[in-house]
């Protein structure tokens, strides 16, 4: 008589997974809600105030033209008007789609994770990593951008219209999800990726355009931003003002604090040259690398975004839930070269917290405690972008020369032309159907 079979590691595992991330997640709720209070600060008044707001003026068929806070493209309003459809408050709704779009990508992390050379590291990741925002993560809609980012980087090796169409929304709606397509591979993956993001971006703007007022007025009031209070930029302001060199001032402009005042166009531009410089690096590693391997889309779509996340002119605290998605996607391949950059991110993702909502206020005021913690926020920002394009650099040069050996002379074995990316197109195929590459067991 034989027992019942032992479960197996993956299933334990799951099990391990979801369990976590239902228990990280009611957590999150209560301290959205205000039963656990980690600060003084509401941060769920941006949903339930601004957002709301929006939701009322977009209802009227136009866009909130005469508010500057609006400072997102036309696929927002989407997002905005979803809790609308829902049964429950504004409020509540907004929390049930955070929670919904979370656990979709929870849900596919460790589907992912579960294949063949894949590990269940990203999951754990995205388990761990979001609930170290806070708050916040649920009182923003960030989290369902990135829950969409996360599912176009996954499906876009093996259906590559579908993972183009999920990334061209997502741009549509924050813009940095399109970044994600910079590492697809070269060839016919690229070509039906990037068309079908550009067809879906184009034709869902040009639906929202003809149907509402004002669709890309936010494009006016972004030109117009100066130096958030938490960017990188704003770091020698903080310094300068401790030192008493600085006398600018701190005041809500355009939805968020910036620093106005003497040297702020000139880190602005230098903000701006950062970004096209690091872009223009990112191309240069396109054009010149050599090999794919099945973690380079995911790794070079990490390091775009934190090209872009450190040079931009506003880093807000919503934004490491992207960075903590990306490097969740990374981190199902075993071979990804961003590991030492996720260890980077998660102490940042704490830091933020640190930094918001609990001494928001002293960096407001650049007291030294805000602003050490700022920095050590930021540098280790810096840090990863670094260290990301370096090791994407690395790991798609051609392969080092093995060394010289001198072997018996044998007859030499045919040789065939191998095209460029046969082992990443293998490892496809090896996901594909789990059978490929498996021998079977000897007598």
């Amino acid at each position: 008589m034989t027992g019942s079979p032992a479960p197996s590691p993956a299933g334990g595992a799951l099990w391990a997974l979801g369990a976590s991330w239902l228990a990280t997640r009611v957590l999150v709720l209560l301290m959205a809600v205000g039963v656990l209070r980690i600060s003084g600060t509401d941060v769920s008044s941006d949903v339930s105030v601004i957002y709301h707001g929006w939701y009322e003026v977009l209802q009227t068929g136009t866009f909130p033209l005469d508010d500057v806070t609006w400072q997102y493209p036309p696929g927002a309003a989407l997002v905005i008007m979803l809790p609308g459809l829902l049964p429950w408050s504004y409020l509540v709704s907004f929390f049930v789609l955070c929670g919904v779009f979370d656990a979709l990508a929870m849900g596919l992390l460790m589907r992912v994770g579960g294949r063949r050379g894949r590990s269940f590291t990203g999951a754990w990741t995205w388990a761990v990593g979001v609930p170290l925002l806070g708050p916040t993560v649920y009182c923003r809609y960030d989290i369902m951008v990135t829950a969409i980012a996360v599912a176009g980087l996954l499906v876009i090796a093996r259906r590559p219209a579908l993972g183009g169409v999920l990334l061209g929304f997502g741009g549509l709606v924050k813009v940095w999800p399109v970044l994600a397509l910079a590492g697809t591979p070269r060839g016919r993956r690229t070509r039906r990726s990037w068309t079908a993001a550009a067809a879906t971006a184009g034709s869902l703007g040009f639906l929202l355009t003809a149907g509402m007022n004002g669709a890309f007025e936010f494009l006016k009031f972004q030109k117009e931003r100066g130096i958030e209070v938490e960017s990188l930029g704003a770091l020698p302001l903080h310094f300068a003002k401790l030192a008493g060199a600085w006398d600018g001032q701190v005041t809500m402009n355009y939805g968020s604090l910036e620093m106005l005042g003497p040297w702020v166009p000139v880190i602005s531009d230098v903000s701006v040259a950062g970004t096209l410089l690091g872009f223009g690096w990112l191309l240069l590693w396109r054009l010149r690398a050599a090999r794919w391997q099945p973690s380079t889309t995911f790794d070079a779509a990490l390091a775009a975004l934190l090209v872009f996340t450190v040079t931009s002119r506003v880093i807000s605290p919503q934004y490491l839930v992207w960075l903590v998605g990306l490097a969740a996607v990374c981190l199902t391949v075993r071979g990804t070269s961003q590991k030492p950059v996720a260890l980077l991110i998660l102490p940042a993702t704490v830091l933020t917290t640190v930094e918001f909502p609990l001494l928001f206020g002293a960096v407001q005021h650049s007291q030294p405690w805000g602003v050490a913690v700022l920095a050590a926020r930021n540098l280790l920002l810096l840090a990863a972008a670094i260290v990301s394009c370096r090791r994407l650099w690395r790991s798609t040069r051609g392969p080092d020369a093995a060394p010289t050996l001198v072997l018996p002379a044998e007859p030499a074995a045919p040789s065939y032309p191998v095209r460029p990316g046969i082992a990443y197109e293998q490892a496809l195929l090896d996901d594909l159907d789990p059978s490929v590459g498996r021998t079977a067991p000897t007598a």
